[in-house]
């Protein structure tokens, strides 16, 4: 059976770094198994899900390299749902609850007083059919229950958390329908599931006891259940749920010059045992993507680290991949020479000024002056060509005897008004002999 997986976002907002993490890891596990990787839209909340933020969702999934092999949307799905909600009731799988929030909270309370946890009585199946009548005429509405089978132990192997065993009698029936006729998340995702072959469901460890529920739900619709695998959530570097991670989004990291195969680098192996490595393309992560090197603590998101990485992958882009994206007159000699200075792609500008000017050289002492003027003669002789900064600090060395920093820092500062920078073998070609003569002689007035 083809692998194929699924990522169910929202759209009642934009994507943060937890949902892109489980897009990933989604994307990640189909790619390994040369599987199929799908995108649900979970719209079935009409009243906050918004078409900005499904085109959204899939600008920030295309900025990733993360797309789809097939799209679905909930809210195109209701007659499946209705077809198969008709078979649950029909086979006595989901019935009909009038209690209001506030009666089922009393009820909790009293149940948690007793020191008895806190699971639905079933009240509602006591009810008779003039019972339901009368509710029916005094205008009540129900919501609706998937009934949980007491008699049919709810077990799984995780493929991160290992065997899992849930007792059905100690869980409340899960409510699968409000009584205005919308839908909870727990039926609708089944049925998508088994509509949409998937076979294998990621998330998060806040679904597993979701997962124990709806494994009886694929039994009561016939169907297989997906292997399933919960994985540790994201907590900042404080080492606890962070409100930072849940409005960390794409806009904000693409503001902070973060670059897309950064974030893939570093959340690829979030959470798992294998280092991250910047040299790794998407397809390789894929290669080495294994749930068994997932652990069950909990996966620290560094921005630091991000930012780290970021700089990594800008040192080992190609000027193809970001020509766009620099000043017009920079060619592939000028990123060469400037991106191992780079944290992000958009200081490439200040640094490209160190060849174009305007330069604020610091002001020399009369010995540095006389050595610049010295330079810039020696300058303007040389053959220009080959590694002409090597000849040039060469000669300098055995016409004035300074060596080391003596040597090479008056140049630096004097040719780019900088202490430091990008190498100076690769930078004065840029330059060119004329202006960088002219710079040498400014700085020696």
């Amino acid at each position: 059976m083809t692998v194929t997986t699924r990522f169910a976002p929202s759209p009642t907002g934009n994507l943060h770094v937890g949902n892109i993490r489980t897009a990933l890891h989604n994307w990640l596990l189909a790619r390994k198994h040369g599987g199929r990787f799908l995108l649900r839209i979970d719209d079935t909340d009409r009243e906050r899900s918004r078409e900005e933020h499904v085109a959204a969702i899939r600008a920030d999934l295309a900025w990733l390299g993360l797309v789809p092999d097939g799209e679905e949307r909930q809210s195109a799905r209701f007659d499946l749902y209705e077809r198969d909600f008709a078979r649950l009731v029909a086979a006595g799988r989901v019935y009909r609850c009038y209690e209001t929030a506030q009666e089922l909270e009393l009820r909790r309370k009293v149940l948690l007083g007793r020191g008895l946890p806190p699971i639905y009585d079933r009240a509602a199946l006591r009810l008779s059919e003039a019972d339901h009548a009368a509710k029916a005429a005094a205008g009540d509405r129900p919501h609706w229950r998937f009934l949980l089978d007491h008699d049919a132990p709810i077990e799984w192997r995780d493929g991160i958390r290992g065997p899992q065993h849930f007792d059905p009698r100690q869980m409340s029936d899960p409510v699968i329908r409000r009584a205005d006729g919308s839908w909870l998340y727990m039926l609708p995702s089944v049925i998508d599931d088994v509509a949409m072959g998937i076979t294998d469901v990621l998330r998060g460890e806040d679904h597993v006891s979701n997962t124990a529920a709806q494994v009886q739900m694929f039994a009561a619709l016939g169907a297989p259940v997906p292997d399933f695998a919960h994985e540790a959530l994201l907590v900042g570097t404080e080492g606890k749920l962070s409100k930072r991670l849940g409005s960390l989004g794409m806009a904000e990291l693409r503001e902070a010059g973060i670059e897309p195969e950064a974030l893939v680098a570093l959340l690829a192996r979030l959470g798992t045992s294998d280092p991250v490595d910047p040299a790794l393309d998407a397809a390789a992560l894929a290669e080495s993507f294994e749930l068994a090197h997932f652990g069950r603590a909990p996966a620290r998101f560094d921005e630091a680290e991000l930012h780290r990485v970021n700089a990594a992958i800008v040192h080992r882009l190609p000027f193809g991949r970001v020509a766009h994206l620099l000043p017009a007159d920079m060619g592939e000699a000028g990123w060469d020479a400037i991106r191992p200075n780079l944290a992000h792609i958009g200081e490439a500008a200040k640094w490209w000024q160190v060849v174009t000017g305007p330069l604020a050289p610091p002001a020399f002492d009369g010995e540095t002056k006389g050595y610049l003027a010295c330079a810039a003669d020696t300058l303007a002789a040389l053959p220009w060509g080959g590694d002409v900064w090597q000849t040039l600090t060469g000669a300098l060395k055995q016409a004035t005897g300074r060596k080391g920093k003596t040597l090479f820092l008056p140049l630096r500062q004097a040719l780019t008004g900088r202490d430091h920078g990008p190498d100076m073998a690769a930078l004065l070609p840029l330059i060119g002999r004329e202006a960088a003569v002219a710079r040498l002689r400014a700085a020696s007035a």
